[in-house]
């Protein structure tokens, strides 16, 4: 078998199919090249030969079995079930795998939660759980299976062990132009949330301007191929495509969401972030036989929260993995970085829209997040907004109150702000917080290509 035959039969893919590989032919490719006998430059081609081409449901799924058994696979074996996880493509305030997951597991259902940094203009789960003092998120495979066990989730980020492709794979993309692409976005997104040890998953992919999928069309493309795939796999799936043109409850940033995480499982917290997580909740419970309709696990979900058992077990989590709960109480309401200032209302109105994508981007300069992998982040840096899309504002109203890791970036991100927001006279229409859910008798046998 030789690698550039396997590129010649994927680039000559047609609507026939013709072009479909096979399990050894896709095996041969991914294994040879973390191994080191197939070049960059091979890897290269046939990903871009996919990225024009597209996969097969099927092929999908082959290639994010054989990554996800290029490493270490999380064995669950000995505890309990169900397990169901929930995966989010990303977005600016976007916290919703914080306060769900303490939520699910309140109703008996294993949540084994592996999430990812910042990078770029979104946010990254490890990023916040870390701004709580001593919490650790790189956990061993005992520690995982001890606090899911305890607690009945745990959260932890990928190691170097863990589906190795995917790492090798993603950081070629980057530099290929190859990263918008259906069927590699799906199988990097599911090679590692099968290698923790979920059983079926929810799927919350964003879209919007501060998503990476802008519009309905590509993020139903990719909420098809990830519910195709998942399906194909064996694994129970939902995909719900998700409001992401304005940043997401009030607070961004990465101890700032953990405080409205705090406030949501308190029962305090914003709509639109109670609203979603209680949705994705109650297809969780659904997924995991807790519920048989997403209506009855919406109701469970609230009594988690009402009853006080998804705090108990959130508190427990941060104590399990070495944080200080007390301390974290304490300083819910309360720490915020030094350097402050606030972005006002430029006129009288109504706000029209306020790009998530741009205030994502003020946020990096901020330190939320990351240019690249090796920057640090700010803890303490971030956002409260206080005006939201169609909201009526008087000239000079505060907006935001924005928080920064020095005294120098707050100029830079403040004027981001401002042009981030725009203004009318009458109040824009409204868009409602869930666009579509795709389950997999929603879909048609279908190649998925580019998400472009």
């Amino acid at each position: 078998m030789r690698a550039v035959d396997i590129i010649m039969k994927k680039r000559g893919f047609r609507a026939t199919g013709a072009g479909t590989l096979s399990r050894d032919e896709i095996s041969f490719l991914v294994n040879g090249y973390v191994d080191g006998t197939i070049p960059d430059y091979q890897m290269s081609a046939w990903l871009m030969a996919v990225y024009f081409n597209g996969m097969s449901f099927e092929e999908t799924a082959i290639l994010t079995d054989v990554m996800l058994h290029s490493g270490v696979v999380m064995d669950l074996s000995g505890i309990e079930g169900p397990f169901v996880d929930k995966h989010s493509t990303g977005g600016v305030g976007d916290k919703l795998s914080l306060p769900l997951a303490p939520i699910v597991a309140a109703c008996g259902v294993k949540v084994p939660m592996m999430s990812g940094r910042a990078l770029g203009h979104t946010g990254g789960t490890l990023d916040k759980l870390e701004a709580i003092t001593g919490y650790k998120t790189g956990l061993t495979v005992e520690q995982f299976r001890n606090y899911i066990s305890k607690t009945g989730f745990a959260m932890t980020g990928q190691t170097k062990e863990i589906v190795p492709a995917d790492r090798l794979i993603y950081a070629l993309r980057d530099v290929t132009a190859t990263v918008e692409s259906v069927p590699l976005i799906t199988a990097s997104i599911l090679s590692k949330k099968v290698a923790e040890g979920a059983e079926a998953l929810v799927f919350d992919v964003k879209c919007g301007s501060g998503a990476f999928m802008k519009t309905l069309a590509e993020a139903e493309a990719l909420a098809k191929s990830l519910v195709g795939t998942g399906t194909a796999m064996g694994k129970k799936v939902i995909a719900l495509i998700t409001n992401m043109s304005e940043p997401f409850g009030t607070m961004v940033g990465n101890f700032l969401e953990m405080e409205e995480t705090y406030n949501v499982l308190k029962g305090e917290g914003p709509k639109d972030v109670t609203d979603l997580t209680l949705q994705l909740a109650g297809w969780m419970l659904v997924l995991g036989r807790k519920a048989s309709s997403k209506e009855e696990g919406m109701q469970k979900a609230q009594e988690a929260v009402q009853s006080g058992k998804a705090l108990e077990l959130f508190l427990e989590n941060i104590t399990l993995q070495g944080g200080d709960a007390k301390q974290f109480v304490s300083e819910c309401g309360k720490r915020r970085s030094p350097y402050t200032c606030q972005i006002k209302a430029a006129q009288g109105g109504f706000i029209a829209a306020m790009d998530a994508y741009q205030i994502g981007i003020a946020g990096v300069h901020l330190g939320v997040g990351r240019n690249k992998t090796t920057d640090a982040v700010c803890p303490d840096a971030g956002m409260i907004v206080h005006k939201h899309t169609g909201d009526s504002v008087k000239k000079g109203d505060v907006i935001m109150d924005v928080y920064g890791k020095d005294s120098a970036c707050l100029s830079a991100a403040s004027e981001i702000i401002q042009s981030a927001v725009r203004y009318a006279d009458t109040a824009p229409q409204g868009q409602p917080l869930v666009f579509k859910e795709i389950g997999a008798e929603a879909l048609a046998p279908q190649h998925s290509g580019s998400a472009s």
